[in-house]
């Protein structure tokens, strides 16, 4: 088990804006052997965010349709040609399991902040 990252105030998180967003499409990002181009949902905008599901799925497409949960306040960074505005919460992928959707317990409005 890895071990837990060094402490840090409710001020750092209070930085991160947070929210779940539903995941419209899936497009491949043909530059790049990992990333594929998700549209996001989040009620008042949506936003294109790219994510390294193209060796983690057999199918990148089965996410369209479901919620998620995404940081949406990161700066926005060119990756093999495509910019990404923003990033998922994926459980799983840096302890070297399958990742998985951080998603919510029940459907909520896009847009919904955690806090």
């Amino acid at each position: 088990m890895a071990e837990v990252k060094p402490i840090i105030t409710i001020d750092d998180i209070e930085k991160l804006d947070v929210r779940v967003g539903t995941i419209l499409n899936v497009e491949d990002v043909p530059r790049s052997t990992r990333m594929v181009k998700l549209t996001v949902d989040f009620g008042e905008f949506t936003r294109n965010i790219l994510v390294g599901f193209k060796q983690e799925r057999e199918d990148p497409t089965e996410v369209i349709g479901k919620q998620a949960v995404f940081i949406v306040n990161l700066g926005p960074k060119k990756i093999s040609g495509e910019v990404s505005e923003g990033m998922i919460f994926d459980i799983g992928y840096q302890d070297g399991i399958k990742p998985v959707l951080a998603i919510p317990e029940f459907p909520v409005p896009n847009g919904s902040r955690l806090g």
